[in-house]
């Protein structure tokens, strides 16, 4: 088994794909997309107060197969000790695209571009091109603890509104146009100011900065293959008759990463595992 990660995204990726039905790969469920967000922090955190802001632009086409998500805040943190004030702050600029299963993300800091492979995308366009990401990603959701606790409007859009780990999030056919969280006294809201869908999209929207690219490990990989994928499916139906003693003892075998974490962190790992077999046999 490799590290936890991997297996997440394989998951993922199983309750993608329906033997029975074909469908159109979609990360979201409009065609394409601009979003344009404002983000605000403040709160409290030991003595020190925090205020910050932002904006971040999310563009998008084929279903989300296309994606770039750019991304600049300043964060200024007051300090008063014995008297004294400090103040520090902090900028910080990103982006990160997505495009057909390569996933890109720049360091403006030391001007460079890391190249991956998404793992989960790779797999769903190699194997099944026509699977509906988006039911997966609820289902990912609901394995972690997540709950969907109603329905609201964003710019006027019908939204699903989710809760997960303090985090409220509102969710338009996919496309996240609002979230709140209060972490540690920090309250950090993010919402759309503008959002249009099922527009054209120029390609000038998803160019790169002119930096030297790196390609991290498995980059240049082919994509799994249907015979690959077959002989993992055959081994996660395994794993879904394991009791969750049998499948721990498993799992602590040979993976040092699983070996650090806890056993509430283990078993909600196994019940992800199961409810993710459930829907992947739906």
């Amino acid at each position: 088994m490799k590290n936890l990660g991997i297996l997440l995204s394989i998951l993922t990726l199983l309750t993608s794909y329906n033997s029975n039905a074909q469908k159109e790969l979609k990360r979201y469920r409009v065609k394409s997309g601009i979003v344009e967000y404002t983000t605000t922090i403040s709160g409290k955190l030991m003595g020190s107060t925090v205020t910050g802001s932002g904006t971040q632009s999310l563009y998008f086409k084929n279903f989300g197969a296309v994606e770039l998500k750019e991304e600049q805040s300043e964060q200024t943190t007051t300090t008063k000790l014995f008297g004294k004030s400090n103040t520090e702050t902090e900028q910080t600029h990103t982006i990160n695209k997505l495009d057909n299963g390569k996933s890109y993300s720049v360091d403006f800091d030391q001007e460079q571009i890391y190249a991956s492979r998404d793992m989960a995308m790779d797999m769903i366009t190699a194997f099944q091109p026509d699977a509906d990401a988006e039911a997966a990603g609820k289902a990912m959701l609901e394995s972690m603890g997540g709950e969907k606790t109603g329905n609201g409007k964003v710019l006027g859009y019908d939204c699903e509104i989710w809760n997960l780990a303090g985090v409220k999030q509102w969710f338009y056919k996919g496309v996240m146009l609002k979230a709140e969280s209060k972490i540690m006294g920090i309250t950090t809201t993010t919402e759309a100011q503008s959002a249009k869908f099922n527009i054209p999209v120029s390609d000038n929207h998803f160019q790169l900065p002119d930096f030297p690219v790196q390609k991290l490990e498995g980059f240049d990989d082919e994509p799994i293959d249907r015979e690959e994928w077959e002989d993992m499916d055959k081994e996660l139906e395994k794993v879904s008759q394991m009791s969750y003693e049998e499948w721990k003892k498993a799992a602590l075998k040979n993976d040092e990463e699983m070996q650090q974490m806890s056993e509430e962190e283990l078993r909600g790992t196994y019940n992800m595992i199961q409810q993710m077999v459930k829907l992947r046999k739906k």
